[in-house]
């Protein structure tokens, strides 16, 4: 199997993904303009889901195109609550008015994958989970978002499923790596048959 890629992404959250299933890989982020890009996408009506995949091949395919011959992968994740685009949070208020709008709802995680070589995509896979989030109060969600450091809220989004977030919810049905940014099964799948 093929063990060396570039991760074209500056989420050490990824970074540990890869390195756990033993997929060895140097770091070149994208620097791609994400809001841009979404807002560019938003304005064409495209969905949550055409947003992540888009965004993923074009990480992708930009680093890609300065590393001849080698393997780079894009990801990207956002949050789809009943068509609407939720993406990670740039401030602790922010982070509150997502928290929010989830309360006691259910929305879905999508997670979007991108191979590339040379510039151009060659493997892509989007996954979804769904996740159903209790109902708090105001009061609980500050409690809960005053135990998250910084670097952890604005790296992994609102919640972490691995740590203290799993108590939000009622309900998770899906790939926990998914839910964390990488559908690694379905990657390790994949470079396994490319050689």
């Amino acid at each position: 199997m093929l063990n060396k890629i570039i991760l074209a992404s500056k989420s050490k959250v990824r970074k540990e993904i890869l390195d756990r299933n033993n997929l060895c890989c140097e770091v070149i982020p994208s620097n791609v303009d994400e809001d841009f890009v979404k807002e560019s996408l938003i304005s064409e009506q495209a969905s949550p889901e055409i947003i992540s995949k888009n965004l993923a091949e074009l990480k992708a395919n930009k680093v890609s195109l300065n590393q001849k011959e080698r393997m780079v992968l894009g990801a990207d994740s956002v949050i789809d609550l009943d068509g609407e685009l939720i993406s990670k949070p740039e401030s602790r208020e922010e982070a509150l008015t997502i928290l929010k709008k989830l309360n006691g709802k259910k929305h879905k995680l999508v997670s979007s994958v991108c191979i590339s070589r040379n510039g151009s995509m060659i493997w892509n896979y989007t996954d979804k989970a769904e996740l159903i989030m209790k109902n708090f109060s105001e009061k609980d969600l500050k409690i809960y978002l005053s135990k998250i450091s910084d670097e952890t809220l604005y790296a992994y989004n609102v919640y972490q499923i691995e740590g203290d977030g799993r108590h939000l919810f009622s309900s998770i049905t899906g790939d926990e790596d998914t839910i964390m940014g990488l559908p690694v099964l379905k990657i390790k799948e994949y470079l396994k048959n490319y050689q």
